[in-house]
């Protein structure tokens, strides 16, 4: 049973509130369970998106965009001729001017709350957003749902740095990460994971001869080296195939990559779900290959299911989720011949299938939304003290 806590307003701010992603997933589960728990929650986003997520109808909480589009990027000159530039210095006057806009937008709503209110920032870059708004009374609380590894490859560990630093609170995703961030100076950091959004009430029986992948057709989710894996895979598992999952700007590429390797008989394009639970129910094996990863839903929602993993160990997230050798198998990050032989291993053998997916079944409870929102709420209560 849930634990009595004070009732506040909680933004949750976002690059977008319907971009199809894990970050709009997780953004929209949370306000439900925030709201569950009494709390009056308002989502947020910079801007609405071209690829869009389907939303709960109606959400049951207020639901912002701040620009209708992506806004443009700051214009930045390059030498004294460029400067000169009438309609670029126009453009990028009228850009500014809109960007104030947006940001008053946002500090009106945030004048709205009552005392013990919270800003929620769930993606690096929304927080050049609220870092410029009114914010007084306000506890603020910065997230990233990647790995340290990962932004700090990327430009993101900039915009951390300059953004985070300061901010009442600041959460990734495993204590792992939080620890290497505090060695690097984020004094303010510390952990929360992912809840999982539901145990289904029936497992997946395993029974069809289906490998499924379950993302976004992007660089991130490496679909190009699972097709390299499953290029390894097909030979010996003729019977089996792999059911891709999800949408993206990749799609054509990896359409064409799967055409070169011979795959077109083995993989088939599902393109986006909204029946995750089905698509699972469907599948005997889940496979993840991605470059980099926060604490993945996706793997939550496998292990739920009961359809035991092969994944790469990509980010603490992914190897505090999965305990590779009992639920699910893992292999070195990047390495297609050992993701390969994971799924080999798990399509190969339905006692090793059904032993690892009835234990990761019971596993993944511990990440259930109870546990998740007493963090929360406990979180919110010490930063008031």
């Amino acid at each position: 049973m849930s634990r009595s806590r004070e009732v506040r307003d909680v933004f949750i701010v976002s690059n977008s509130t319907d971009e199809l992603g894990g970050v709009t997933g997780w953004t929209h589960r949370t306000a439900r369970l925030l709201r569950e728990r009494g709390h009056r929650v308002h989502v947020i986003g910079v801007h609405a998106s071209e690829l869009k997520m389907a939303l709960p109808e109606p959400p049951g909480y207020p639901v912002t965009a701040l620009y209708p589009a992506h806004p443009p990027t700051p214009w930045s000159p390059k030498g004294a001729r460029d400067r000169l530039r009438l309609t670029a210095r126009r453009r990028e006057a009228a850009r500014v001017a809109e960007k104030r806009c947006a940001v008053e937008r946002l500090s009106e709503i945030f004048r709205t709350a009552r005392p013990g209110g919270v800003v929620i920032v769930s993606q690096v870059w929304a927080m050049e957003w609220v870092g410029e708004a009114d914010t007084s009374g306000l506890r603020v609380i910065g997230m990233s749902h990647e790995s340290y590894a990962y932004s700090r490859a990327s430009h993101r560990y900039r915009w951390i740095r300059n953004h985070y630093k300061g901010l009442d609170r600041w959460l990734v995703l495993t204590e792992e990460d939080a620890d290497i961030w505090a060695g690097d100076g984020m004094n303010n950091v510390g952990s929360m994971p992912n809840a999982l959004a539901a145990l289904p009430d029936v497992p997946s029986p395993r029974r069809e001869k289906v490998v499924a992948s379950i993302g976004r057709l992007t660089d991130q989710k490496g679909i190009d080296m699972l097709l390299d894996a499953w290029a390894l895979v097909a030979p010996q598992r003729p019977d089996w195939r792999l059911d891709v999952y999800g949408a993206g700007e990749d799609e054509a590429s990896l359409r064409a990559q799967c055409t070169d390797l011979g795959l077109d008989g083995s993989v088939r394009w599902r393109g986006r779900t909204d029946d995750v639970p089905g698509a699972l129910a469907a599948s005997s094996v889940f496979v993840q290959s991605s470059r980099g990863e926060g604490f993945p839903l996706a793997l939550l929602e496998a292990m739920a299911s009961g359809v035991p993993c092969a994944a790469f160990d990509c980010a603490p997230g992914v190897r505090e989720i999965v305990r590779d050798g009992e639920d699910g198998l893992l292999a070195p990050a990047g390495d297609i011949g050992a993701l390969a032989d994971r799924v080999l291993r798990l399509t190969g053998n339905p006692r090793m299938r059904d032993a690892m997916g009835d234990r990761a079944r019971i596993a993944v409870q511990r990440f259930s939304e109870e546990e998740i929102m007493d963090r929360w709420e406990d979180l919110f209560a010490f930063l008031e003290r």
